[in-house]
């Protein structure tokens, strides 16, 4: 075969590229099920409707592995039926479903600035009425637990004026955190004062993990809320809402649309505290910044 001269020389780089238009799009070989664009925006759509979650398209490996448990666990051949029995008759599935698309890191005293605040906020309050606060995303326990934490060591072990409700749409983390018991590396960066005086330490058999003291346990009712539900359960008028960390898993709309229903919910003085990558400014008439991620109703002075 003659070369043309006047074409130029074909390099690696658009070898692969010209092979890869004609070579078939294959799966994964490590890959159990087969997982179709088709498939993926099928679970895009179906979490946004139910639980307000917008899901990057960067996450397809992340939902693949996380659904392909769900498809074990029912004999489902592939994702189209498990997604058609889904939509069909999902019953409980839809709760497993959600519980594993929702992503769940926290620690204790997680973005540390925070509590100060709190902390100042709480002694201005006082006593002299109850104060109500709402976690509203309590994942595993470590941020309400780190706000009991806090009203305990403003106000005394003792507190009665103080309640928190701690929530969240995972029934599966709810009930790790109404144990309220950790591995002692989840607990390594507290201070040793902390540590004695809101924890028990486990022995023999609980031996490397603690509990949280009762008296602190006390302070937090845990109750499943999802934020997209038409009436929460949650009622006002509430003191401090911590929605931290959260808001990043829903686009502006929805975000706005929470953000609506949280501000008749809180006292004039109250105040939401949201996660350090969030910003409300879309929301402008309904919330203004105080810096460091701290909110205040934008009609409060």
């Amino acid at each position: 075969m003659a070369l043309d001269p006047k074409r130029p020389l074909a390099t690696p780089a658009s070898l692969r590229t010209e092979l890869g238009k004609t070579l078939p799009v294959r799966e994964s070989a490590s890959r159990e099920f087969s997982f179709s664009d088709t498939d993926f925006e099928r679970v895009r759509k179906l979490i946004y409707q139910h639980a307000g979650i917008s899901l990057s398209p960067v996450k397809k490996d992340m939902v693949y592995s996380r659904l392909a448990r769900r498809l074990r666990a029912l004999n489902k051949a592939t994702f189209g039926e498990y997604l058609d029995a889904l939509e069909r008759n999902g019953g409980d599935e839809w709760e497993r479903f959600v519980n594993s698309l929702t992503t769940n890191l926290t620690s204790f005293f997680r973005e540390p600035h925070h509590f100060p605040i709190l902390a100042e906020h709480l002694r201005k309050l006082g006593n002299r009425r109850p104060v109500r606060i709402w976690c509203s995303a309590a994942s595993t326990g470590e941020e309400p637990y780190s706000i009991a934490m806090t009203v305990a060591e403003t106000f005394g072990t003792e507190v009665s004026h103080v309640s928190i409700v701690a929530s969240d749409l995972d029934t599966n983390v709810l009930a790790t955190a109404q144990k309220g018991v950790y591995g002692m590396d989840r607990l390594e960066k507290m201070s040793p004062e902390r540590l004695r005086r809101f924890f028990l330490r486990g022995t023999g058999a609980q031996e490397g993990f603690a509990a949280v003291r009762p008296e602190l346990k006390r302070l937090i009712e845990f109750r499943r809320v999802n934020l997209l539900d038409a009436s929460y359960s949650v009622k006002g008028p509430l003191d401090v809402i911590f929605c931290r960390n959260v808001m990043i898993y829903f686009d502006k709309p929805t975000q706005y649309k929470i953000l609506s229903r949280f501000a008749p919910m809180m006292q004039p003085d109250g105040l939401m505290f949201a996660g350090h990558s969030e910003s409300f400014l879309h929301a402008a008439d309904l919330f203004r910044s105080l810096g460091k991620t701290v909110y205040a109703l934008a009609g409060s002075r």
